[in-house]
């Protein structure tokens, strides 16, 4: 049995965490230490933009800290994030530079579509659970200190996700700064937020049941298990028996409340923030029962890390729901559908029989996929500007589990889809993509234009393709009836670009001639 000592370490908005997991292939994911230490990053960042010096050198210290307990327990491994306290910075990239040579960790930013992707496999780890609950109509509710994230999921699959500045600690210095009176807070909250959660509801839920909440936060999850009624399972509450307890709570000072729930008074101010929102949702989704398992962004990095390892094979496809967030972003700005299957299917084709000489990995296949689904998604905007467009919009919607760079990636080849490829002269300039990328785009584009050029009527006339390397050729065979005198009188402009490339021209070979 293979059994390795991993470490995860958060730099959050409000606290730094480290979570100490045993993964193996029996056990999966075994906890076998937490700790968390107060830090205040989010308030630096959100009110100025920086992270001040007193904060970085106590920062420092903690992960000094964590270092010597990671020795303590003889860790093999380790991950460590920062999540929007950090990437929201001025000087990301100095902050990052200054913990590596103060402390001799390294860490690395998510992205929010990135951070949120884990939380969500983080509540993945409760198995079977999580799996019957997102069977029905259910919303993840991600809360953290600087924004919100509400993914919705129908018949096991990603519906939507969409991610709004209404953090705690951002509507916590909001409310400070009104210098109001607390017995105003639920009022003013509400009034912050509703604005967005409307415009949320009217182009995302509509007709949608969504009867489950699951919610993923630092202060409400801590307190279910001890001070909600339950349902009978644990972490499981209805809908009606939460909002008894937010009237409860609203009902008392924070000092009152701090310690009926063992809180400091902090936190008691951040839980209720948290708490109303929370109860916002119920009642805009009329939702019956919320969830809150009690995961963290450490959970996720663990599943994630035992995952990579092998040490385990997942449940649950959790590429598959980055595909479907593609395909409904597709599907709202009216994508063809059955066009981008074509596509799909033609380019993994040619993907699969090129291992050998493009050099590319499986998540750059899943990429392609996502390219071949959004190819003319900026039609929606433009029918002459296809490319510019698509590039925008692909840019400006979250798709969760990409990066940015990722996301960057697939916007640009489905921009040079349509425009000639001019990517070497944005270099530096219009992009941040480094050159190993520019490659990966260079070939994405390639395939992704053979593609196009075999179904440049859009009638899906080549169903059946098979495609196999000889010498200098990639032989494309077609198995259809239908006439194809279009699409081999304008291929030779995709073949250019793909013998550029890979030198290596793809020829159109027909099976069945008519």
């Amino acid at each position: 049995m293979s059994v390795k000592t991993f470490a995860a370490i958060v730099v959050g908005s409000y606290e730094i965490s480290m979570k100490i997991f045993e993964c193996s292939n029996r056990s999966r994911v075994h906890e076998i230490d937490f700790i968390r230490k107060k830090i205040d990053l989010g308030t630096d960042t959100y009110a100025t933009g920086k992270i001040s010096y007193e904060r970085m050198d106590e920062l420092c210290s903690l992960l000094c800290e964590f270092k010597q307990i990671m020795q303590t327990y003889r860790v093999e491994d380790y991950t460590a994030y920062g999540t929007s306290a950090i990437r929201e910075t001025e000087n990301t990239m100095i902050i990052l530079d200054q913990i590596r040579l103060r402390t001799g960790i390294r860490v690395s930013v998510l992205s929010n579509s990135e951070q949120r992707f884990l939380d969500y496999k983080s509540i993945a780890i409760r198995g079977e659970d999580f799996n019957k609950i997102i069977g029905k109509g259910t919303a993840i509710v991600d809360i953290g200190g600087g924004s919100i994230q509400i993914s919705l999921f129908d018949m096991d699959r990603l519906v939507t996700t969409q991610n709004m500045r209404l953090g705690v600690l951002r509507l916590r210095e909001r409310l400070l700064k009104l210098q109001t009176s607390p017995s105003k807070y639920e009022e003013l909250i509400d009034e912050m937020v509703s604005t967005q959660l409307s415009v949320f509801k009217k182009l995302y839920l509509k007709d949608r049941e969504i009867q489950n909440v699951i919610l993923v936060d630092d202060y409400v999850s801590q307190i279910m298990h001890g001070h909600v009624e339950k349902t009978g399972k644990e972490g499981y509450v209805k809908a009606e028996q939460f909002d008894q307890f937010v009237s409860h709570i609203k009902k008392h000072n924070s000092v009152e409340v701090s310690r009926y729930l063992g809180v400091t008074e902090e936190d008691a101010f951040l839980l209720f923030i948290s708490s109303v929102m929370t109860n916002r949702l119920l009642k805009l989704m009329d939702a019956r029962i919320l969830w809150a398992p009690g995961a963290t962004l450490a959970d996720g990095m663990a599943y994630e890390y035992a995952e990579k390892n092998k040490l385990f094979v997942p449940e649950h496809d959790f590429e598959q729901d980055i595909i479907a967030c593609a395909q409904n972003i597709s599907k709202r700005y009216m994508g063809s559908r059955k066009r981008g299957e074509t596509l799909e299917q033609i380019c993994l084709t040619i993907f699969d029989s090129m291992k050998k000489v493009h050099g590319l990995g499986k998540r750059e296949r899943l990429l392609l996929r996502l390219s071949a689904l959004l190819h003319d998604c900026g039609k929606y905007i433009s029918m002459v500007n296809v490319g510019e467009c698509s590039y925008s919009i692909i840019m400006g919607t979250e798709i969760i589990g990409l990066s940015h760079r990722e996301r960057e990636i697939v916007a640009s080849v489905v921009k040079y889809n349509h425009l000639d490829f001019a990517y070497y002269k944005e270099q530096g300039k219009m992009t941040d993509l480094a050159s190993g990328d520019y490659l990966a785009v260079a070939k994405l584009v390639a395939i992704l234009r053979v593609a196009n050029g075999l179904d440049r009527s859009h009638k899906q006339k080549f169903k059946y393709i098979k495609a196999s390397l000889k010498e200098d050729k990639l032989i494309l065979t077609v198995d259809t009836l239908e006439d194809i005198t279009l699409e081999k009188g304008l291929f030779d402009g995709k073949a250019d670009f793909f013998e550029e490339v890979y030198s290596i021209r793809p020829v159109i070979k027909q099976k069945k001639v008519f």
